[in-house]
């Protein structure tokens, strides 16, 4: 077997260190080629080559897409105009919304990771996931406990001060259940997201996750 070349360049890191310094429109125009062959290309290629293999290696219900560069300034007091970062996500097929089960790939200057779960879901898939770990808390504490599974995974996001309404606030998992967001997140390097090899490396993360997200999905009641 062939080794698999790397999917991404030590000049993508560059290019995004570069553009933190310098994150103003003429400078982009300037370094757009750059962008494009350094940053955009291989982030389209990757997401492509994983499509290929995410049915047969992770599951078939998941489409990738690349997150735009462009930052959305209209209600944010930060107006530089420009990601300096890369987004990659594998959202899935029945709701391809930002807040769907997914997938993410995230490499920025000193913050490269993997990402799985659900962010932000909206209320009745919150609800949904809330009450299947209230009524089967042993299957929960059976993925997110799960040693090889808190060995690589941490999980994450943001949570509520108190117990949301209509759950017990005495529940054992009553912690979970103050979960605003059901992420999981895996810790990488640069020097990983440039080595020859990487895509398995991404992919083999997804499967690894595939206890927690099949519990998520159940829960939102989509398939994996």
């Amino acid at each position: 077997m062939t080794p698999e070349e790397p999917c991404f360049s030590p000049e993508l890191f560059a290019f995004l260190r570069e553009l933190a310094a310098h994150n103003d429109r003429e400078w982009f125009a300037a370094n757009k080629p750059r962008y494009v062959a350094e940053v955009q290309e291989p982030a389209l290629a990757f997401v492509e080559d994983a499509e290929l293999r995410f049915p047969g290696e992770v599951s078939a219900h998941f489409a990738g897409s690349l997150f735009r560069i462009y930052r959305d300034t209209r209600f944010s007091k930060d107006k530089t105009p420009y990601k300096t970062h890369v987004g990659i996500q594998f959202r899935h097929e029945r709701n391809k919304d930002v807040h769907a089960p997914g997938f993410y790939l995230h490499l920025e200057p000193g913050s490269v990771f993997m990402a799985c779960g659900l962010w932000h879901p909206e209320r009745d898939t919150l609800h949904a996931i809330r009450t299947s770990i209230a009524t089967r808390p042993a299957r929960w504490q059976g993925v997110a406990e799960d040693p090889a599974f808190r060995q690589t995974f941490r999980l994450g996001g943001e949570a509520l001060k108190r117990p949301p309404a209509g759950f017990d606030p005495e529940h054992p998992l009553i912690e979970d259940l103050k979960r605003k967001d059901f992420i999981a997140n895996a810790a990488l390097s640069e020097s990983e997201a440039t080595a020859s090899g990487f895509l398995s490396r991404f992919l083999g993360l997804c499967g690894e996750a595939g206890e927690f997200m099949g519990f998520l999905c159940g829960a939102a009641r989509v398939p994996y």
